[in-house]
């Protein structure tokens, strides 16, 4: 996807995650890290298939694809825990609010 200069300047942020693909053995394995003010994680494998033949590239799409979809997991789960906080916060903080 290419960016025109105009969406460059109404972007707020960018975050860059670092996706590291290693071949272990019959597979590869994937690690995917983003800084968002937290470092977030995703990690996934893949096993080559003895029917495929040597095609290492589609283990590393499929470990790259598994990766990516984790950090998007923990990406909702960084969300869901920041709402439930700003909603603890909200009902601590009113004035009818007796714990």
């Amino acid at each position: 996807m290419t960016g025109t200069a105009e969406d460059e300047r109404r972007a707020t942020k960018e975050w860059k995650p670092a996706l590291s693909l290693f071949r272990e053995g019959s597979g590869t394995v994937a690690r995917v890290v983003l800084d968002t003010g937290d470092i977030l994680q995703g990690h996934a494998e893949a096993h080559d298939s003895p029917q495929d033949g040597p095609v290492p590239e589609i283990g590393d799409e499929l470990t790259a694809e598994r990766a990516l979809v984790s950090l998007g997991q923990c990406l909702i789960r960084a969300a869901a825990a920041d709402i439930e906080d700003m909603e603890s916060d909200h009902w601590e903080n009113s004035a009818w609010w007796t714990p």
